[in-house]
């Protein structure tokens, strides 16, 4: 019944596009049709975010409701500080009602190390064989910045037995073991930079994070599982549905610099942002990058403080690859066609007119375009680790003496 549902409502859609035309400039419109996918969220909540998993799980079963289970699963991974991590399969009993039935326990065990993301990963996706695949990363992240070069947060926090996180290189080879992905969805702090996408681009149709700090609440669950079902449009569906919360929520009269954004109902009020990058065109605007970048040495320091940081901490790390290419490009034809391919590549962003910085509070969103690239200078041992990332490598930046 749900099933004949979507198709009559999917051709209402098709029909209606049909009759009023449209422009070619506007984005395709999501199908509601539910594809035949298996969804894993890996939930690594054993650290600071513990509080905030169980209201996430409650989310997720009730954007369950809205699922077709017949042809979609939804299986869910938690490690947090109240009990031994838990594999689940959502699901429906009886009555209709969603409840979540267990897969496997685990005895106490480090959620970021590869051998054991790897086990659960291929246990689900093997258990739940299906025409394509997604996977959502929950928990702290750090961008493209490998532990422990840096001592704050990373892809996955551990801290069960002493601070264990994953890098890049790890998760890469935890992905290689499994089906290529229709999407990645990281949960977490800043991973929508260039290099983290760069790097992981054969494993994913499609990346969906934030290139600043999201907020403590994460994705709201409840409006998102149903958009990581669609067959047709589901990447933007994602990206629409992340958003619509805390745009929904958005506490537009918040002082910029201001520390304390909460309100009533544990709702984050500053805002969130989020970007979905098309994996496909990644190499094409690497080489557009390498062939727009100019041929001499340029003074990092004095960039950096020209252009937009989505971080607000003492040492940012992440600032807007547009804003970059802007300064350093200085033909307007060139810089146009470079704009060119990175429109294509990045088919979604939104963003509230404010996020939140642990550190810097309250600030504007002005000027951005969704996507960070780091810009060396901060310290010897990032800026080597940065000279390590396929990005940096293909799109030429070695040109300019970093």
């Amino acid at each position: 019944m749900i099933k004949n549902v979507y198709i009559l409502l999917a051709l209402g859609i098709i029909f209606i596009l049909s009759a009023c035309g449209g422009s070619e400039d506007e984005p395709p419109t999501p199908s509601p049709i539910p594809a035949n996918r298996t969804v894993l969220v890996y939930m690594v909540a054993d650290n600071t975010l513990h509080s905030f998993a169980s209201v996430d799980v409650e989310e997720m079963m009730i954007g369950m409701k809205d699922v077709d289970i017949s042809s979609c699963n939804l299986c869910l991974y938690v490690d947090d500080k109240s009990s031994s991590p838990v594999l689940y399969h959502f699901t429906k009993n009886g009555k209709g009602e969603v409840v979540k039935d267990i897969i496997a326990t685990y005895e106490e065990q480090v959620s970021t190390d590869v051998a054991v993301m790897s086990e659960v990963v291929n246990h689900v996706f093997t258990s739940y064989p299906a025409e394509s695949y997604g996977l959502v990363y929950w928990s702290h992240g750090e961008g493209w910045i490998p532990y422990p070069v840096t001592s704050t947060r990373w892809v996955g926090q551990d801290t069960g037995d002493g601070d264990k996180r994953m890098n890049i290189s790890a998760l890469a080879s935890v992905l290689d073991e499994i089906p290529h992905l229709d999407f990645l969805l990281f949960d977490a702090c800043f991973m929508q930079s260039v290099e983290v996408a760069y790097e992981l681009r054969s494993y994913t149709d499609y990346f969906l994070a934030s290139p600043t700090e999201i907020p403590a609440p994460g994705a709201p669950y409840d409006k998102l599982v149903p958009a990581m079902f669609y067959a047709d449009g589901f990447a933007q569906a994602i990206g629409e549905a992340y958003i619509s919360t805390y745009a929904d929520n958005y506490n537009e009269s918040l002082v910029i610099g201001s520390r304390n954004p909460w309100k009533a109902g544990n709702v984050w009020v500053a805002g969130a942002s989020i970007s979905v990058i098309k994996s496909s065109e990644l190499e094409h605007l690497s080489s557009v990058t390498k062939q727009s970048l100019p041929n001499e040495v340029i003074d990092n320091v004095g960039l950096r403080n020209k252009i937009f940081s989505y971080d607000k901490r003492s040492n940012p790390m992440y600032y807007d690859l547009v804003g970059m290419m802007r300064h350093l490009v200085n033909d307007d034809v060139v810089f146009d066609t470079w704009k060119s391919a990175y429109d294509a590549a990045i088919v979604y962003w939104n963003t509230t007119k404010t996020n939140f910085s642990d550190q810097g509070g309250v600030f504007l969103m002005d000027d951005t375009y969704g996507v960070s690239q780091f810009i060396p200078g901060v310290n010897l041992s990032t800026d080597k680790a940065y000279r390590s990332t396929e990005w940096y490598t293909s799109a030429g930046f070695a040109a300019l003496g970093w």
